[in-house]
């Protein structure tokens, strides 16, 4: 899995390629997590390019998400996510938990 964070003026872009599983999401868990310590909080997820993601990797987006909604500071949202990935989310019941844009640039839009 690679990442690259990619930080403008309003929000943070985080890129993910390759698979979010149990070994990988603890990467994905240290990036997130050096964004919100910033004190930033208004974070994209790029998924364009996961082509799997495990019960882990959500669950370091749902404590990421927490983290950012805590006392209305911000929210993480999703981009360019691969239909099976989004009927996972669907599946688990966590689909409402993140607003999902069709690309990176609706979704820094939406701050």
């Amino acid at each position: 899995m690679d990442i690259k964070t990619t930080q403008h003026k309003r929000v943070d872009v985080v890129t993910v390629n390759g698979r979010i599983d149990s070994y990988t999401a603890p990467q994905l868990e240290e990036a997130l997590n050096a964004i919100t310590e910033g004190g930033r909080y208004k974070i994209v997820l790029d998924m364009e390019n996961v082509d799997f993601m495990s019960s882990k990797g959500w669950w370091v987006l749902i404590d990421t998400q927490k983290t950012c909604k805590r006392y209305n500071r911000g929210e993480l949202v999703l981009s360019a996510v691969q239909n099976r990935i989004r009927e996972s989310l669907n599946l688990v019941g966590i689909g409402s938990y993140f607003r999902i844009f069709d690309d990176v640039i609706s979704a820094v839009g939406s701050f």
